[in-house]
């Protein structure tokens, strides 16, 4: 069963009701779905509806069984200047409704996993942004989903965050979790993608395999950024 299916008809704001249309498609538990393509294509609008934060959405989202309770990975860091990393943590743990066990033992190993333990007791205004970056990471990983929505995660992140952060997706995705990750960094998504939703004026272009998207650009053995070049060309 599907962790989330999308079958958005036009979404977008007010004044303008479809910046996005015919946004159709599904992730599988351990599928890590790119969503693909050019500034202003409508990646964000589309994970803004997802996330029901759209004044105007005509069609149907729903989220599988326990799916309801997604992570969602924000491109830029979202945090409260007066709290400490440790109080966000403690906040989010709240708000998640974890057990303080878990949490403890949850929020331990990702401090450890991107070496934030002695910072733990800083506030975050003091953190540079890749280190902001890095918080916003270790609260998306600290409930463990069964959806992940991850926009753009891999600005100001380090090398060995990276490597972490990609880690940590094989991690979830091994437990049976959905990932859908927006991002510009198609060398990377190519490597790491089990399906891509390429999109351009608001809709979908092409998605499936690389191979299903070679085919829709119609050239054989063609890397994701040259595929994307080719149904993206003129914008």
């Amino acid at each position: 069963m599907a962790v989330v299916k999308a079958s958005i008809e036009s979404a977008g704001y007010k004044g303008r009701a479809d910046v996005i249309h015919d946004i159709h498609f599904e992730v599988e538990p351990g599928e890590l779905v790119g969503l693909i393509g050019p500034n202003g294509a409508g990646k964000s609008t589309t994970i803004k509806a997802l996330l029901g934060l759209l004044p105007e959405v005509k069609g149907d989202i729903s989220f599988g069984e326990g799916a309801a309770h997604y992570a969602y990975i924000p491109e830029h860091p979202v945090l409260y200047e007066n709290l400490t990393l440790w109080e966000h943590l403690e906040l989010a743990a709240s708000a998640m409704g974890l057990s303080d066990e878990d949490f403890r033992e949850r929020a331990e190993e990702l401090l450890v996993r991107y070496r934030l333990t002695e910072v733990r007791h800083h506030l975050t205004s003091s953190f540079s942004k890749g280190m902001q970056q890095k918080i916003m990471l270790v609260l998306g990983f600290l409930h463990r989903a069964e959806l992940y929505i991850v926009d753009e995660p891999f600005i100001g992140l380090d090398p060995k965050a990276i490597r972490d952060f990609l880690a940590m997706l094989d991690r979830e995705r091994e437990r049976g979790a959905g990932v859908l990750m927006s991002t510009h960094v198609l060398d990377t998504a190519e490597k790491i993608c089990s399906s891509f939703l390429l999109v351009s004026e608001g809709g979908i272009v092409a998605s499936g395999t690389l191979e299903d998207i070679r085919q829709a650009c119609g050239i054989p053995g063609a890397s994701l950024f040259e595929c994307f070049t080719a149904l993206t060309e003129g914008e």
